[in-house]
């Protein structure tokens, strides 16, 4: 027995000693396990909540849906692309959906829009948004368009009220049924009512967008005050007639515009656009072809939204911003129009000498006059409200007041064209019913800010170009720095005059091209511009255009995802012949990076390894030439720093090397300096391998959402990053920040218009139609915008109608 026992009772001992060992290990397993279990219970719970909330304010776009406010029933079809085809029995209800139907998709987006131009956002999202409100409540954009809303025709207000009509029929609808779009719920409050003029605001954000260089003239003013008389006025974009006068009067009257510079919210020094439009005689259809791409800040959702107005004596295609009624580019049955920026000087800044007894006077021929003073408050999200100032002389609001001391002597006040009464969105109306050449430029006479390049093309064969909107005629000065505002020797005397505006039609050439180039030769009686774009995009687009005889829509397609660099094939000789000569400068990294650009086709494309050198080569030259004596916030008020910094190489590399270049030991030094630091990035980024580099790697597309800044939501409301090829200069334009490659610029919509068949157009929005998270339309076109794919949009119901949603808007 005991031997028995002891053979029994060892593995008893054994299995007690291993469960002691094991218990404790199994216990916490259980406890894990527990933990785990709840968390993905918890997750999923969670997961379930958020799917619901965002489901459940998804668009309904088929079925039946009673609208307050309509007289007869109206269908929107939604096509495979999610673009709204609007059918209505008469234009107040035509409208009246329109506004429905694009609150549906964008209301949040509309909701962002007006508050940001209005200077509102304070109130629901705190006051990290505090110095952006004040800037637009002093630049006062809701005012002028308060200030416009009397200058439209009686049928206009009629569609702005209409629209409204149509938006708030669709908020108190969510509202009732708790289906407002999840951004409301996750910042906490609920849109007010939509007014006609929010639609106006928006329209007058545009024109702020697309500028006027108001942020050349304060970088020229801080020139001034912190280097030499030399150097600035080598930064200038000409040499201006009463420079000693103006730069003495600049420093004269100092004013420190640091935090002007840095709080400043400014429009991106790249908006623009191309387009172009053939006639007949040049392509195979014997037709006229119509492109356009307008280039803006790229988002999510689109800062363009695709839309077909019709009733029975209307059919209207192309895009509109969120938040405004009509179409502002695209075609009808008889025409097709597109636009650029032309950027023309339509903001002069003001060196205003204020009354030192009295802050609300300044100075004017000897006399103190008082400034109107505007007292604005801003709500503020969790915190008491803010009062803000506003001071506008006879020129302007003053702008440098926002940020700055309001004691001091000196400030910078802004004479814009579009704070002034204007009535673009009439014009908007005007261009739907146009049949011809004649009716769409009585419609202009309408638009008058911001100055837009026009091309157009109509059924009857007429192509034509016109450079449209209120362009001053100064008494002195060439609008390139700030000037005395006391003396009344530079005041505005009234605005080119309509007739005189550049205009073309049908030109021998057969075609008309223009994206963001100076637009008029040296003998143009009057003055557009000091900024233009660099040159590569016009120039390729002309080349192209001259150089075939039978040209198709599918050439339009291919010239707008053209990714050729000019300017890599203009400087690139240059600055690869200076490095040749400092071989004994060049690390092994240096020649491997060199080899790349010599076996380089000058194309920004994907896999490019000699893009990417290039490129960030590009980037480091303003670096390495104005830094550190300009700060990154001057800098980015530098609005034609890439032209700039071409012309400064241009004019070295023949011999007459300026002082920056000098100072930086000449052009052969800043080159080296700039291609090593480009080198030395490029390997960080991708390694030491150079023949692995890939301009795709690194130049991406994240269409970023508003509330994408608030991690981790950029997770869930950014579509996936993209490689998108092109560059800044390329016709496919897509501009990068140049820290992180981002690409957050380019033409966010791109249309090619054949009037072979006009019922049908080539189109591509990026990211996608809808706003809503769930929605099948959100980014489902990320893939065509960064391919160069393109979409069909049919204004035949035919077409349209057969595998398209079908929604019943009734009274």
């Amino acid at each position: 027995m005991e031997a028995k026992g002891g053979i029994a009772l060892q593995p008893a001992v054994h299995q007690t000693k291993s469960l002691r060992r094991w218990w404790p290990k199994r216990r916490l397993w259980k406890i894990v396990t527990s933990v785990v279990l709840v968390l993905v219970l918890l997750l999923i719970t969670a997961s379930g909540t958020g799917y619901y909330l965002i489901h459940k304010s998804l668009p309904v776009v088929d079925g039946t849906l009673n609208v307050s406010g309509l007289q007869q029933s109206v269908a929107v079809w939604r096509d495979d692309h999610g673009v709204p085809h609007i059918e209505a029995q008469n234009e107040h209800d035509l409208y009246l959906a329109q506004g429905y139907v694009t609150a549906q998709d964008r209301l949040f987006q509309m909701d962002l829009s007006r508050r940001q131009a209005s200077g509102e956002l304070s109130e629901v999202v705190g006051d990290k948004a505090l110095s952006r409100d004040k800037f637009f409540r002093t630049f006062g954009l809701r005012r002028a368009a308060e200030a416009s809303w009397n200058s439209y025709s009686q049928d206009a207000k009629q569609v702005l009220e209409w629209y409204a009509q149509g938006v708030n029929a669709y908020l108190h609808q969510a509202v009732q049924d708790n289906t407002l779009p999840i951004e409301f719920t996750l910042l906490g409050y609920q849109p007010r009512e939509w007014q006609p003029v929010d639609s106006l605001t928006i329209g007058k954000y545009m024109a702020f967008d697309l500028g006027g260089h108001w942020e050349e003239q304060a970088f020229h003013y801080d020139l001034a005050q912190h280097v030499s008389e030399d150097q600035a006025l080598d930064l200038f974009p000409s040499y201006p007639v009463d420079a000693p006068t103006i730069i003495q009067a600049m420093k004269d009257n100092p004013l420190d515009v640091g935090p002007l510079l840095a709080e400043a919210v400014k429009p991106n020094p790249f908006n623009g656009s191309n387009n172009w439009v053939v006639a007949g005689s040049k392509t195979q259809s014997g037709k006229p072809l119509l492109a356009n791409d307008p280039h803006l800040s790229l988002a999510t959702p689109s800062i363009w939204y695709e839309t077909n107005l019709k009733t029975s004596s209307l059919n209207v295609s192309g895009v509109i911003f969120a938040g405004i009624p009509g179409i502002i580019l695209g075609h009808n049955d008889h025409i097709a129009w597109g636009v650029t920026n032309v950027g023309p000087d339509v903001q002069d800044l003001y060196i205003e000498k204020r009354n030192p007894a009295n802050p609300n006077e300044f100075q004017y021929q000897g006399k103190w006059e008082p400034a109107q003073v505007i007292h604005e408050e801003i709500k503020v999200k969790d915190a008491a409200p803010v009062s803000c100032d506003v001071r506008i002389t006879r020129h302007g609001p003053i702008i440098s007041e926002f940020a700055n001391d309001k004691s001091t002597d000196t400030a910078l006040s802004m004479q814009w064209t579009a704070l002034q009464p204007s009535t673009e969105l009439e014009a908007v109306q005007r261009f739907a019913k146009a049949q011809n050449w004649d009716e769409f430029k009585q419609a202009l006479t309408y638009f008058q800010t911001p100055a837009q390049n026009f091309v157009f093309a109509a059924e009857d064969g007429t192509i034509a170009y016109r450079a449209n909107g209120l362009i001053p005629i100064r008494t002195k000065g060439d609008a390139s720095t700030p000037v005395p505002g006391w003396t009344g020797e530079y005041e505005w005397k009234g605005y080119i005059p309509w007739e005189e505006l550049p205009t073309t039609v049908n030109p021998p050439s057969g075609f008309i091209a223009t994206a963001n180039n100076k637009v008029v030769g040296d003998d143009y009686p009057y003055h557009l511009s000091n900024v233009w774009a660099q040159p590569y995009r016009e120039k390729e687009i002309s080349q192209t255009l001259a150089g075939k005889n039978d040209l198709t829509a599918t050439d339009m397609q291919k010239l707008q995802f053209d990714p050729t660099n000019l300017q890599a094939k203009e400087f690139l000789p240059i600055l690869t012949g200076l490095l040749q000569g400092q071989q004994d400068k060049l690390r092994d990294i240096d020649l491997a990076a060199l080899k790349e650009l010599s076996d380089w086709d000058c194309r920004d494309t994907l896999d490019s390894s000699g893009a990417l050198v290039f490129n960030l080569w590009e980037s480091e030259l303003p670096n390495v030439l104005f830094k550190p004596e300009l700060s990154d916030e001057t800098l980015s008020l530098f609005e034609d720093k890439a032209g700039t910094v071409d012309h400064l190489i241009r004019n070295a590399a023949s011999g007459n090397p300026g002082p920056w270049v000098q100072e930086r030991g000449g052009l052969a030094a800043v080159a080296l300096t700039a291609f090593q630091r480009a080198v030395d990035h490029a390997v960080e980024l991708q390694g030491k391998d150079a023949s692995k580099w890939k301009w795709g790697e690194f130049h991406q597309v994240p269409f970023h959402h508003p509330l994408a800044a608030v991690k981790p939501l950029d997770l869930l409301f950014d579509p996936s990053k993209s490689p998108v090829p092109g560059s800044k200069v390329t016709v496919e334009a897509a501009g990068w920040d140049a820290k992180t490659g981002e690409v957050n610029h380019g033409g966010a919509w791109r249309t090619v218009v054949d009037f072979s068949d006009l019922s049908q157009t080539y189109n591509v929005v990026g990211p996608g139609q809808s706003g809503h998270l769930l929605s099948p339309w959100y980014d489902d076109q990320v893939k065509d915008w960064t391919t160069g794919g393109y979409h069909v949009t049919s204004t035949d119901p035919q077409v349209y109608q057969v595998k398209g949603h079908q929604l019943t808007l009734t009274p």
